[in-house]
């Protein structure tokens, strides 16, 4: 399996392009806009294609990549079912399975920073049938959990989001193998968390021991703490999602 996390400093956010050396299929998760170029030149070096775009949530704080990528490179677009997205993707339900060759990314339903999120369980089956590693997306981050609010909206509140990422951490993510490696979609410097490390990446067993969100005694407490200095949103929020949604460039929907 090939496996590389790319980083951009402006806005603090981290995607991943992975895949099968053997059969040169690969895919990119939460791709950034900014390295649409970055992800394509990757995957030629490698000798493979990126027939795979895979998003963990309907991003808030910066333009997608997917649209971008899936023009040119004729990838399939996949998201979490329920995204409300309005261009052509495969939705994927909770446990479905994207294939490149021996790499398996596995959906886990984890709502709570969105109503339609997904972490991805990966197996690199060319060396064992056990999971290697999860990308968390906004849900659980390193040192943090995702903020409940920029989503919030209608009868689906910033409490009952809360409530729901509680769940979704304690009941699916921390339910799996503590020596998985965890990379998430953000990491210090982004306003879709307050306590985060620049390290970005750790392991769900550290995580458990050692992450101020994972501490608390009870769903309540958790609540109170992640509803308590949530950062200002992300400027040009309504315009990001906007052009998110939709699959346009960031300019035509201003």
């Amino acid at each position: 399996m090939f496996f590389r996390q790319l980083l951009n400093d402006e806005t603090a956010c981290a995607s991943y392009l992975l895949g099968c050396k053997t059969t040169g299929e690969f895919a990119v998760v939460d791709a950034h806009a900014d390295l649409v170029d970055h992800y394509i030149t990757l995957a030629a070096g490698q000798g493979a294609r990126i027939v795979a775009v895979v998003e963990t949530h309907l991003q808030a704080d910066h333009v997608s990549g997917l649209p971008a990528l899936v023009e040119r490179t004729a990838a399939t677009a996949y998201m979490p079912a329920g995204a409300g997205v309005e261009f052509d993707h495969q939705p994927l339900a909770d446990g479905e399975i994207v294939k490149l060759g021996n790499t398996e990314l596995r959906a886990i339903a984890t709502p709570g920073h969105a109503l339609a999120h997904h972490a991805y369980v990966v197996t690199d089956r060319a060396r064992s049938d056990e999971p290697w590693l999860v990308l968390t997306g906004d849900a659980l981050l390193v040192g943090d959990a995702g903020r409940p609010d920029l989503h919030a909206h209608g009868e689906h509140t910033v409490e009952q989001l809360a409530r729901t990422l509680y769940r979704s951490l304690t009941e699916k993510l921390l339910a799996l193998p503590d020596d998985l490696v965890l990379f998430a979609a953000h990491y210090s410097g982004s306003v879709c968390g307050r306590g985060l490390s620049s390290t970005p990446v750790s392991t769900l067993g550290y995580e458990r021991r050692n992450n101020t969100a994972l501490g608390f005694a009870s769903e309540d407490e958790f609540v109170a703490a992640l509803m308590s200095d949530i950062p200002p949103a992300p400027d040009g929020q309504a315009a990001i999602v906007a052009a998110n949604r939709t699959g346009r460039r960031l300019a035509a929907v201003r």
